[in-house]
């Protein structure tokens, strides 16, 4: 690893839904000099739509089952409008970026996802060879900010959707022995929370056997699972910082002015 820094920032929940808080977000984020990389997925739009198109959507435990009319819409809708959106916006800010799939310059690989008791459809799991890293340090070097989606590929011609915080972290650790990651989860809430309907309840510091016994207790539970196990796991590979904050609490994390997050340590 050098000492060149790199952020890993996901954004998604109700801060992509909300068009006035996703454009101060990225007002925000524009002004940070550390090279970044923006992960994001769809928040409700997919869903949205897919009801208006009378496609019936699942969710298990926080991971969507992508059928053949759903990897349609997630594509037009993460790779489409949103990631343009986003591009948009930034490019507004100043801040030159490159909207991205994973299909785009072979950029992420991923394959199928099998299961022994549930079919997911077209979802696509990570490996630790699933990321170019050498394009992704080219367009750094290139002084471009790369915005990325959840829709990767297969290598055969087949497009697959991919939780957007697997591909955060999966990111995070390729890139780890190259630069000095963080990788910051940034949604509505302030962070991990001791109680669920409490947004003041955040737990500041957060290891792994208080995950293992607030999971089992039901406190965390759904959507936050696959966020935290993807923490953990870039923890064990090199990360150097994880945080799970608020969106609009980006630049207190990094400048360790407001505690009101949770860091994710061994």
């Amino acid at each position: 690893m050098n000492n060149q820094k790199l952020l890993i920032i996901k954004i998604g929940g109700n801060s992509i839904d909300n068009k006035f808080e996703l454009a101060q977000f990225l007002e925000t984020i524009a002004t940070i000099n550390t090279p970044f990389i923006l992960v994001h997925g769809g928040g409700k739009l997919a869903t949205d739509l897919a009801e208006k198109l009378n496609i019936p959507q699942q969710l298990i435990d926080g991971r969507r089952i992508t059928d053949a009319e759903t990897i349609k819409i997630a594509t037009m809708v993460y790779a489409g409008y949103i990631n343009k959106n986003i591009v948009a916006l930034l490019q507004k800010n100043k801040k030159n970026s490159i909207g991205l799939s994973g299909a785009d310059a072979n950029l992420i690989q991923t394959t199928k996802r099998v299961h022994p008791t549930i079919d997911y459809g077209f979802v696509g799991d990570l490996n630790d060879k699933s990321v170019n890293t050498a394009f992704i340090e080219n367009l750094i070097n290139f002084g471009l900010t790369p915005v990325v989606n959840a829709i990767t590929h297969d290598g055969n011609g087949q497009l697959l959707n991919t939780n957007a915080d697997s591909i955060a972290s999966t990111l995070a650790t390729s890139l780890a022995s190259k630069y000095d990651v963080s990788l910051l989860y940034c949604f509505e809430k302030n962070g991990v929370l001791s109680e669920p309907s409490n947004d003041d309840s955040v737990i500041k510091t957060l290891n792994h056997q208080q995950y293992e016994q607030l999971k089992e207790e039901g406190i965390i539970s759904k959507g936050m699972l696959p966020k935290l196990d993807n923490c953990f796991n870039a923890l064990q590979n090199g990360v150097s910082a994880i945080g799970i904050l608020k969106a609009t609490n980006i630049l207190g994390f990094l400048n360790n002015t407001n505690h009101e997050y949770t860091r994710i340590i061994k």
